[in-house]
């Protein structure tokens, strides 16, 4: 029996942050099997929320590549005083040249990524075609409410009493577990601790919420989907609590040739709670795009009354 491919993961500098790389199919030449994909994480996640993904890619003998964003992960700081979603375009733009050259890539991004996604697909070059996984910007916003009010984390930033460092990461696994996912027991031990690492004091919890703060701001009305020419695959999950799924009319309806993926019972993080299907997902868009016949599918009852709400 053959080994499954390894992920191979690098530090490295990127438009003048350095971050952290996860990779597949480095061996595979240009062109192979479609486009090459690039994940984006979430607003206070990494890059390490794909890995489970990019195993079942390298699986099928896909390219692809995950990479931690300016303030999240291993990477550096975001600059204080440019907007983080241009900061976020700019990093995703070189990461993909570094990766694969001027080959397109496929843009797939959860939460926030999704929106980073979706702001590269307005700008030239444009990527291959983008999927927004329960992209934020829509219906703006109470995702970072639902993070501020979280009891047990309210209770961790308590400085009258400090909260040991391994009592804070299992606070912040918890917090995790109820938020990210449609069905909470579905969660595995190796994802939750690999989300609390990230965390080892108050004070990285308070700089993530500051940040969420910063962030907040730009998500309100940050798109300008007009500009997006390349295909595009919109998943939510029905259960998302931290970015309805009821936003996604405002993208069906700006862009009408979009295909839209309603995952039953599913949260905010389908890549950790069924990453075989979102890997299906990829895979299948990738296909039909190398195929060209990248036909729009016909809008579904569910989604016309979406449309119309």
């Amino acid at each position: 029996m053959n080994p499954r491919p390894a992920i191979s993961e690098r530090s490295t500098v990127v438009a003048g942050f350095r971050t952290r790389v996860l990779e597949v199919g480095t061996g595979l030449p240009a062109g192979s099997g479609g486009a090459p994909i690039l994940l984006l994480h979430g607003y206070s996640d990494s890059a390490d929320t794909w890995r489970r993904v990019l195993r079942l890619l390298a699986d099928r003998g896909q390219r692809a590549a995950a990479v931690d964003l300016p303030g999240f992960g291993h990477a550096d700081r975001l600059l204080p005083d440019e907007p983080m979603l241009e900061q976020y375009v700019r990093v995703v733009h070189a990461a993909s040249r570094m990766l694969w050259g001027d080959e397109a890539p496929i843009l797939a991004g959860n939460s926030m990524g999704g929106a980073v996604a979706l702001r590269c697909a307005e700008e030239l070059p444009s990527p291959a075609g983008v999927v927004p996984i329960g992209p934020a910007g829509f219906d703006h916003p109470g995702w970072f409410r639902v993070i501020e009010q979280q009891p047990l984390l309210r209770w961790a930033l308590n400085d009258a009493m400090p909260v040991p460092g391994p009592v804070l990461r299992t606070i912040t696994a918890r917090v995790f577990k109820q938020l990210a996912y449609g069905d909470p027991s579905l969660a595995r031990r190796e994802d939750l601790e690999a989300f609390a690492s990230h965390f080892k004091s108050a004070r990285d919890i308070r700089r993530l919420l500051a940040t969420g703060r910063r962030l907040k701001g730009e998500l309100v009305a940050p798109f300008h989907l007009d500009r997006v020419t390349c295909p595009v695959l919109l998943v939510w999950g029905e259960r998302d609590r931290m970015v309805t799924c009821r936003g996604s009319r405002h993208l069906l309806a700006a862009l009408p040739d979009a295909r839209y993926e309603r995952l039953a019972r599913v949260g905010h993080c389908p890549q950790l709670e069924v990453p075989e299907l979102v890997c299906d997902l990829l895979t299948g868009f990738r296909c039909a795009l190398r195929a060209e016949d990248w036909d729009a599918a016909p809008v579904g009852h569910e989604v016309q009354e979406l449309v119309a709400a």
